[in-house]
Parts: structure tokens; sequence; C-alpha cells
């Protein structure tokens, strides 16, 4: 089969086509032909800094859609030829992936297989960051950074329906504001000064939740945007800061909380609380509340322009890699 691998880590220049084995199901876990694989900015840390990487050669790529190709010993409910998509832990930019049942999703009615490859990391993640963990509240303010990625377009349109009191987002550009507007978000700040852009909408106050996957700089300043009783919810590091830490002296005196979610760690120690997570959330695309734009599409053998696309703070809402022809 084709895939994609990485032989050493370094730019988009280490993925590698190359022509690989065709994995076998083992127990608890199914095959799947892959459609779409989506592209994530853990893929790329991943390429550039093993990020989740054990050993090498390494076939990147954390989700896809498709259709079970096999199913494995002690796997139930899942059946070959189905149509599905998947969380993965590796090897989505492939032909043929294998997957723990745990994390394999029958698409919901409606979906198609495109739409399908957008799912299985963005959605459950937006909708756990404001309401399993965020515990957002009707008329409540957000404040999202990454506010025109994926994640960003999504946690925008679920605030809003929710009844968000008010939507703000930072962007690392004037143009991707524009974006991030029509996806929910009443005021979009550009630049490391969004602090300033919070005091300044909300009249001092600062906002009730803020998501932050960035780290670093970026944390301190979120933290220092909360509303008294604020929540911060960090779901990444993306500047590659040290871990953030916080202590009694930044959390006491406004009873201001810091809380954390990883997907992909969720997969791995409550399987089932994510398939719980994935359901709920996948509705809100059949029931019309979100729209999962894909912004750019590539093969499978332009997978390094996929990278150096988003590698580049340029692109807007998901980008995709068409496996299958």
């Amino acid at each position: 089969m084709r895939a994609i691998e990485i032989h050493e880590f370094g730019g988009p220049e280490v993925l590698k086509a190359v022509t690989t084995g065709t994995p076998d199901p083992g127990p608890g876990e199914v095959t799947v032909d892959v459609a779409y694989a989506g592209v994530n900015f853990a893929d790329l840390k991943a390429r550039a800094e093993g990020y989740r990487v054990g050993t090498l050669p390494f076939v990147p790529g954390l989700e896809v859609s498709g259709r079970i190709r096999a199913v494995g010993a002690d796997v139930v409910d899942l059946r070959p030829g189905q149509e599905v998509a998947a969380l993965t832990s590796s090897g989505a930019y492939a032909e043929v992936v294998a997957v723990a049942a745990t994390t394999v999703f029958p698409l919901p009615e409606g979906v198609d297989l495109r739409t399908a490859a957008t799912l299985p990391t963005v959605l459950p993640t937006a909708h756990a960051l404001l309401h399993e963990v965020g515990r957002l509240r009707s008329g409540e303010s957000v404040l999202v950074h990454g506010a025109a990625g994926g994640i960003g377009t999504a946690v925008g349109q679920l605030a809003r329906a929710a009844g968000a009191g008010a939507v703000y987002g930072v962007v690392s550009s004037a143009a991707k504001a524009g974006y991030a507007r029509a996806y929910g978000y009443d005021e979009v700040f550009v630049g490391d000064s969004f602090t300033d852009g919070v005091h300044r909408a909300t009249g001092g106050r600062g906002v009730d939740l803020a998501l932050d996957p960035v780290g670093g700089d970026t944390f301190r300043g979120s933290l220092d945007s909360l509303a008294v009783f604020g929540r911060l919810v960090s779901y990444g590091n993306a500047s590659g800061a040290e871990p953030w830490r916080v202590g009694q002296a930044e959390l006491f005196p406004q009873g201001r909380t810091v809380a954390g979610f990883s997907i992909l760690s969720l997969a791995g120690s409550a399987p089932e609380a994510l398939r719980a997570l994935a359901e709920r959330s996948f509705r809100t695309v059949t029931d019309g509340i979100v729209e999962l734009p894909v912004t750019a599409e590539f093969p499978l053998s332009e997978a390094a322009e996929a990278h150096a696309l988003m590698g580049g703070r340029t692109s807007t809402g998901k980008l995709l890699l068409k496996v299958v022809p």
C-alpha cells in the first residue's frame, strides 16, 4: 500500500511517499480503507520534533474517514464495508490503517466521507473545551485562540449555539480575523496584544472562559484575561514553551481555575467517555448547528505541501489529504 513515512525529524521535506505492507487487524482492532485523512498541528509536531513518535520510520496522522476493510477478534457492532470515521494514535497518512475499535465511529446519517474526516479530532475537542471541561453557561463570555483553525471554527459556532454572551477570538493575521468572524465571533484580536483587547471589549471585566492551545506567554496572557471566577482550559502547547505551572498566587485572589484536555489522552484512558463525547458532538453536524469547512485538500503524495501550508500560519479551517481516488 501507499503511505507517507518519516525517517528523520525535520521540515515538510522529510515526509516521504513509500510502498509498504498492508496491516491486518489485531484483537480489538479494525482496518480501514482510508478515503480522507485529516491534517492536524500535532502531525507537524510529530514530523518536526518527534511528538508522540515511538520509533522511526513513522506514519503520521490522527484521523481518517473510510470503509472498514476487516475486523479483528472480539470486535462487535462493526462490519466490513461500513463507512466510518476514526481517531488513530498514528498511521492515518496511508491507504490502510489499523485502529482500535473503541475509536471507530459509524458515520452519522447524511454525513459523507469528506465531511467525516473533519470530525474525529475537531468536534469532540471543541465540545469538551466548552462543555465537559469548560462548563460554559448561557450568557458567559469566551476567548478562543486559533479562532480561524479547525477547532476554533467549531468552537465559535458551538459557543454561539450554547448562548454565549460574547465570543472573542485570537488569530495571527488580519485575513484570518475576517474568516473567523463568519463562524460566530463577535470580535477577533490579531497578535499578542489580545489581553488589552479583551479588557477593552469587556470594560475591564475579563472573560469567563478562555481556551488555549498555545501555552507559554499566550497561556499567561489568557490567565490575565479572565474575569473573577474565570476558567482557563489548556489543550496544547503549540509554542513549545515549558509546561505551564500555576499556583495559589495566581488562582486564589479571584477564584480562577485552570483545567486541561487532550483527546488522545482521553482515548487511551477513558475510551467509553470518548465515544459518548463523540456521539454528542457529531450530532451538532447532523442537526445543522456546526459547519466544518474544508479549505484545502491535497492528494496523499502532497502531504509535504499540506504541512508547509499549515506551518506557514496562513491556513484556515480544515486541511485534508485525499487518499483513495
